[in-house]
């Protein structure tokens, strides 16, 4: 054991001591193909004749082997390549060889070696260097693992990256990984082998998990449908077996990979789903060569939208937010993404009417996309003063602006808890959608051509600043509890370009006044969301990592709705977005009772403020909130 772990730590062997032992091999070739080529009859055979002919085959040797640098290699590391020099180098041997036989021949020179024995020296030696080679790299495999508990791991993707990954492993002396057999869906290759690696079918997965004793799964291929890719890994989940995967093949260097690349699957591959598909022709048409703004542009929304926006080639995007180095740092991205798109930062808050107003005196926009927002439920309950400020006041201005600089279109981004909203984050939305729908019908009534108002609602986004994901991800990074505030609660996921995407297709197609619903999928048990968690990070859920439940937080709903009670939706060109039908408002009686609302912001009275709230949203009801007593109120009333 003390000799098999003092050969684990020699380091790279010197060149010219490689080149020694191969010239040896070819030493032992030649004697055996001489052997062999005389029927193993040494009677009549003469030494000085020996001598001469190994001596000139060993030089005409050496010369190849000079020139193709076999040497240079590592051999622990042998690969076809190897192979394949090996046999360039015979070749070139061989060639050597009888060139200057026909040249003797030719001057009637006595000739060195017999054809005969120069093929059969080629073939011995071919066969001689491959099979050192590969037997000092099994050698160092099995030695390197020799005492180590090995991990079976199970590769989903028999193509080239699944043969990188065994290779990868295969040259790294540190792990203690070994392949035992590819996953595949391609019925042509299941049953057939890769390097001695069997390749099996993902049927009966849970089956070939059991019966190999895998401890990991690496996802070795990006062509697996996010549906396929989450059933497997609910699979593994099932069978406490670890889920790996490779990072995007641009961000592996020179196609090679390391083991380092290779991470644990997010929980954020589970919750995706199949790519979508835009009329990007379409939104080119619209959005090229004119000037667009993105408020809350540092923000996660807002940046994913400032980003997808730099490929329609527009003339100029403002990046509006209050956040200096969040938005120093998102431009730099951007100009580095996309170098001939031009930007410019505009250090501003949206509820700021003088400030929004030089804003649009300069650079007078052409499309808004109006992301800026306060979104935290616990948050805004507590500062209903401030919501209302951002939110509602933000978004007042930003619409009046946009009427009066001739906007084309503005899309206002909002959110699933403006629906029958039970806090103050969903209430402050739902009266800035209120007043951008109103303000739309009442210009096309009046038949002003106009600035077009389009809003845009969808549910939670994975990994968005602040969210569920994140915050459960530092939980166990600090080895936990897990806190969820309900066993029952649920909530939508889509990922952060999904829910830009549509944004930016909804924008395009509305023709004014809608509100957009976006297909959230499935919803989510928050609970499961947190298991699931704990299992992708190698632990196990209330033994390792606890989850704790607290309660409902002040406004939080167990469920979100996409919809209000009154409404209905009507389908669209894009099967993943819907028009909701929702009742229209007069816009003079809003506009009054936003003024009023306004007015009562200045007496920083949150009770009078959240009152005058409800009185613009009849369906806003308080949950687990303070403010319960307000609808209670009401119902005396």
């Amino acid at each position: 054991m003390k000799l098999l772990k003092l050969i684990n730590h020699i380091k790279i062997v010197p060149r010219w001591i490689i080149f020694l032992l191969d010239l040896m091999v070819a030493a032992v070739a030649f004697t055996v193909a001489y052997t062999l080529f005389n029927n193993f009859n040494f009677s009549g055979l003469s030494a000085r004749v020996f001598a001469t002919q190994f001596l000139y085959g060993m030089l005409i040797t050496g010369i190849s082997f000079w020139v193709f640098r076999l040497h240079a290699g590592i051999i622990r590391y042998t690969s076809a390549v190897d192979s394949i020099r090996i046999l360039s180098t015979i070749l070139f041997t061989i060639i050597i060889l009888f060139t200057l036989k026909l040249i003797a021949l030719a001057l009637q020179l006595p000739t060195v070696l017999d054809s005969k024995l120069i093929i059969i020296y080629a073939l011995f030696l071919f066969a001689a260097l491959i099979t050192y080679r590969t037997s000092i790299k099994i050698f160092f495999q099995y030695t390197k693992t020799s005492r180590r508990v090995k991990r079976n791991v199970l590769v989903f993707g028999a193509g080239d990256l699944g043969i990188a990954v065994k290779r990868t492993f295969d040259h790294d002396l540190s792990t203690n990984k070994i392949i035992v057999g590819y996953l595949d869906d391609n019925t042509s290759k299941i049953g057939k082998s890769i390097d001695g690696v069997k390749i099996y079918g993902t049927t009966e997965l849970s089956k070939w998990l059991k019966k190999l004793t895998v401890d990991e799964l690496i996802f070795a291929t990006h062509a697996v449908s996010p549906e396929k890719k989450s059933e497997i890994i609910d699979v593994c989940l099932e069978n406490d077996v670890h889920v790996l995967t490779l990072p995007p093949i641009k961000n592996i260097m020179n196609g090679d990979l390391t083991p380092n690349q290779i991470k644990k699957v997010k929980i954020e591959d589970l919750l995706e789903r199949s790519t979508i598909k835009i009329d990007n022709d379409s939104i080119l048409e619209k959005i090229k060569g004119k000037r667009v703004l993105v408020t809350g542009a540092a923000g996660s929304i807002g940046s994913e939208i400032a980003k997808q926006l730099g490929k329609y080639e527009p003339q100029l995007i403002i990046l509006c937010d209050q956040a200096e180095s969040p938005l120093h740092n998102l431009q730099l991205d951007l100009q580095e993404n996309f170098k001939n798109q031009v930007y410019h930062s505009f250090i501003a808050d949206v509820k700021n009417l003088d400030r929004m107003r030089a804003l649009f005196e300069t650079f007078k926009p052409q499309y808004v996309y109006h992301a800026a927002a306060y979104k935290h439920v616990p948050m805004m309950e507590n500062h209903p003063i401030e919501g209302v400020r951002t939110n509602v006041i933000g978004t007042y201005n930003l619409a009046n602006l946009s009427v009066e600089f001739d906007v084309q279109k503005f899309v206002f981004v909002s959110t699933d808890k403006a629906v029958n909203p039970t806090n103050i984050m969903g209430a402050t939305k739902r009266i800035a959608e209120i007043y951008v729908q109103s303000l739309n019908n009442t210009l096309q009534k009046n038949g002003k051509d106009g600035t077009k108002f389009i809003t845009t609602r969808f549910g939670n986004v994975l990994g968005s600043n602040g969210s569920v994901i994140p915050r459960f991800r530092e939980q166990i990074e600090k080895g936990g509890p897990l806190t969820v505030t309900h066993p029952e609660i649920t909530r939508y996921f889509m990922t952060i370009p999904e829910a830009c995407q549509l944004v930016i297709e909804a924008g395009s197609m509305g023709n004014g006044g809608e509100i957009f619903v976006f297909d959230m999928g499935k919803s989510v048990k928050i609970v499961d969301l947190a298991v699931k968690m704990i299992k992708l990070s190698g632990y196990i859920p209330y033994q390792d990592i606890d989850i704790k439940f607290t309660g409902l937080r002040p406004g939080e709903k167990l469920y979100e709705e996409l919809l209000n009670d009154l409404e209905n939706t009507l389908p669209t060109h894009h099967q993943k977005i819907m028009i909701a039908k929702v009742r229209e408002n007069n816009f003079d009686s809003i506009n009054q009772q936003i003024s009023i609302l306004f007015e009562v912001i200045k007496t920083q009275n949150n009770l009078n403020i959240v009152r005058q709230m409800k009185a613009i949203v009849p369906e806003f009801k308080s949950q687990n909130s303070i403010y319960e007593q307000l609808d209670q109120e009401q119902v005396i009333q």
